[in-house]
């Protein structure tokens, strides 16, 4: 997957809009999405994929207004979490027809206002949540399609907090009960059944754990089958990964998966659904920051920039790597230090790069966090009352603001003050 963010003239640039004059206009930090890149790794995903396939986008990785319409144009679904999920992705325009709602925690509440948009389906993840739908679906004289999100105990063989395909994650039903809870939701009026689903996990650079993952859930739906459900859809989850390294030995390309889908699922007489998330954001965003100071240690030599982990958490959360780099381009084979890329957030863990090798920097420069389009400003928040900064859509030589910066005034507008402390 490639993304449009390279150097003209030696500045760094997205698509035709130079990165120091956006700077400039909106200050910093800022996260800067291209809707090139947005659109050619949608695009390339959507033409490896069997024909037919429905590509319900996980907004959770980015649910910015205008990413999401950008999509949407092009037409993706979405895959969604949470109601306010549900809202966005239909007030950008996606078609409830197209929506696929996954959580393991969905309230009535979520559940009635998905059924009253008449979403495709509803991944449900446990007998519970299974009661509760059911329940909501009889009282609005509907029924609610359903699959199960079944949990394969397959190792995605990807970071702790990102793999949910093993039998001990709080996701999905165990794979040795599946039989037993389609038998469950066969005997519910408000139920009907029509496929199954498998997420397995995010930012897996391996086809192997997917192979496994599907061809095992192949076996479940034959016997579903033999068990009198009709079965015609399988949700294959998300979680292909993206290279945040750029080395070598890149993940296996959207090609090999859509090879290797086809491959395993020819046979299953299933639609397919996928749910990428980070394939189509991550690469398309960068969060662009100001060099504050250069403190130099006795061991260490910090660049401190104006960007903190309340901006993009990822590091902090998952010892992730970005990318980083310098928004002025560097001359060939000048010199290139190392620093520890920190914020100013009063945590140690505010850490962008431990000992990176990058150019002679000063302050005022501006270096590119790459790789921040997903699971970045979404996870973003306010710690140390520090204002959400804003995200800029490019497209070509057009640039908008999609999310205006918070101001102070913002931050303490959310609070308060209770009447025996007024006056």
């Amino acid at each position: 997957m490639v993304n449009h963010f390279q150097y003209r003239d030696g500045v760094l640039c997205a698509e035709e809009v130079r990165l120091d004059e956006l700077a400039r206009a909106v200050g910093t930090p800022f996260y800067c999405y291209s809707t090139a890149t947005l659109e050619r790794h949608f695009k390339v995903f959507a033409g490896a994929l069997p024909p037919g396939s429905l590509i319900a986008y996980a907004v959770k990785a980015n649910d910015n207004l205008a990413v999401l319409k950008t999509l949407a144009k092009l037409g993706a679904g979405a895959d969604v979490v949470s109601g306010g999920e549900l809202a966005k992705a239909l007030a950008a325009g996606i078609p409830a027809g197209k929506i696929v709602f996954s959580g393991v925690g969905k309230t009535k509440a979520e559940m009635r206002a998905a059924l009253d948009a008449g979403i495709h389906q509803f991944n449900v993840e446990s007998e519970p949540e299974l009661a509760a739908l059911n329940e909501v679906a009889l009282a609005m004289g509907k029924r609610a399609a359903i699959s199960l999100r079944i949990n394969p105990d397959v190792d995605a063989k990807t970071h702790a907090k990102i793999n949910t395909g093993k039998a001990e994650t709080k996701f999905g039903i165990p794979f040795v009960h599946a039989r037993e809870a389609y038998a469950h939701a066969a005997t519910l009026a408000g139920i009907e059944i029509v496929g199954v689903d498998v997420h397995i996990g995010s930012q897996i650079t391996d086809l192997d754990p997917f192979e496994a993952a599907f061809t095992r859930i192949g076996e479940l739906i034959a016997s579903l089958r033999a068990d009198g459900h009709a079965i015609s859809r399988l949700d294959c989850g998300g979680g292909l990964g993206v290279p945040y390294f750029h080395h070598n030995s890149p993940p296996p390309d959207p090609t090999a998966y859509g090879a290797m889908v086809t491959r395993v699922t020819k046979d299953f007489g299933c639609r397919l659904s996928f749910e990428p998330g980070r394939l189509i954001a991550a690469n398309a965003g960068i969060l662009v920051s100001e060099v504050i100071y250069v403190k130099r240690g006795d061991a260490k030599t910090f660049l401190i920039i104006d960007a903190g982990m309340n901006d993009l958490i990822r590091p902090a959360m998952y010892d992730a790597w970005h990318e980083i780099v310098a928004v002025q381009e560097p001359a060939p084979g000048s010199p290139r230090p190392l620093y520890d890329v920190v914020g100013p957030v009063c945590e140690t863990s505010d850490l962008f790069a431990a000992a990176r090798p990058l150019p002679d920097l000063k302050s005022g420069d501006l270096v590119a966090i790459l790789s921040a389009g997903a699971y970045g400003a979404v996870m973003a928040g306010d710690y140390n009352a520090r204002p959400r900064v804003p995200e800029v859509l490019v497209s070509g030589g057009q640039w908008g603001i999609v999310r205006p910066r918070e101001s102070h005034a913002d931050l303490i507008a959310k609070d308060r003050i209770p009447d025996w402390l007024s006056g």
